[in-house]
């Protein structure tokens, strides 16, 4: 016995990819629909050895079914997660619309798992920004141990938190640099992305962050403390897949290193790479295709009272995105929604 599930947006980079995780996390799937636009309709995609075709999403029938995985964007979401939930299929969006709606559950599940009783007032629940949740994936198991004050917080953001739109452009950008005559101009970011960094991700705001910077300060705010401060400078890098963070952290007790290299160790979710030597930490090529948060580079930060710095790393497609929304899926089964 499992659950009907649907997977909206099942073309794109993340839509697949949630595919290919309930696939390879033997997710408890009954019967599966996977939806996309008219446009796509009839793309096929892969669900572990077996090979579906797309359903229009106008007009599906979401009656009967437990829960849909969006990744859809917020435009298509807010017209199509209200019909879905009001179907009595429990919605978990990948975009931003309902992240900061305080009667929709904001889930991490190594986080703040006990927060997913609180879907049912909309029946929907949302994914975090994927810098967001890696960040607090890290810091909450320290959080716990010594209470953090503040946290400061560089991102380097590869091109597939943009999509597919701006890994190719990535791609057709190197490729033109060698060949005179086929330079490729910015199209999707704002400046050129080979060879570069762009220290824009999203629009600017009113005070001179840009919307992805306020997003990681309101998401952890909602998903781990409010009391937490939050400052971030958010960088898109040439990266195709994977999301570095160098993090510093203020906390309200000492936390010498190697205590909080053993918490780590011990945390769910994160995997703890830190040898000092050449080599002896995680960089994003090493992360691509694994379940995992990974640290390095902790250490002492001997500018500020009870400070540590650290790097964190992650697949961005993963944990970032289709990942956290499958363990979002799996919480819900084990703790709200009955099989079959």
């Amino acid at each position: 016995m499992g659950y009907k599930v649907v997977v909206a947006g099942a073309t794109g980079n993340v839509g697949r990819e949630m595919l290919n995780i309930l696939a390879e996390r033997q997710f408890p799937v009954d019967e599966i629909a996977v939806l996309a636009s008219r446009r796509s309709l009839g793309t096929e995609v892969s669900f572990g050895d077996r090979t579906l075709k797309t359903r229009d999403i106008e007009g599906f029938d979401f009656t009967g079914w437990d829960m849909a995985l969006f990744a859809i964007g917020s435009e298509a979401t807010k017209k199509y997660a209200p019909i879905a939930a009001r179907a009595g299929c429990v919605v978990i969006d990948n975009s931003s619309l309902y992240r900061y709606d305080p009667d929709v559950p904001l889930i991490v599940p190594e986080v703040n798992a006990d927060a997913i009783m609180g879907y049912a007032k909309k029946n929907i629940i949302a994914n975090p920004n994927c810098s967001t949740a890696q960040m607090v994936v890290a810091l909450k198991p320290l959080h716990d141990r010594a209470r953090i004050r503040r946290v400061v917080v560089s991102t380097y953001q590869s091109v597939s938190g943009a999509g597919k739109e701006g890994m190719d452009e990535l791609w057709t950008q190197t490729k033109g640099m060698y060949v005179p005559g086929q330079e490729v101009a910015p199209k999707k970011f704002q400046k050129q992305i080979a060879f570069n960094v762009i220290p824009q991700i999203d629009v600017f705001m009113e005070d001179g962050q840009t919307k992805e910077e306020w997003k990681m300060v309101a998401e952890t705010k909602k998903i781990m403390d409010p009391s937490v401060k939050v400052t971030a400078t958010c960088v898109r890098v040439p990266v195709f897949v994977g999301h570095s963070e160098a993090i510093n952290i203020e906390f309200e007790d000492f936390l010498d290193e190697d205590e909080a290299r053993d918490i780590l160790r011990e945390a769910p979710g994160v995997l703890v790479i830190d040898k000092r030597e050449p080599g002896g930490y995680v960089t994003p090529v090493e992360c691509v295709g694994d379940f995992a948060t990974f640290v390095s580079r902790i250490r002492q930060d001997q500018t500020v009272e009870n400070g540590l710095n650290l790097w964190c790393v992650s697949d961005n497609l993963r944990k970032g995105a289709a990942l956290n929304a499958v363990q979002i899926a799996e919480l819900l089964g084990n703790r709200c929604l009955k099989k079959g």
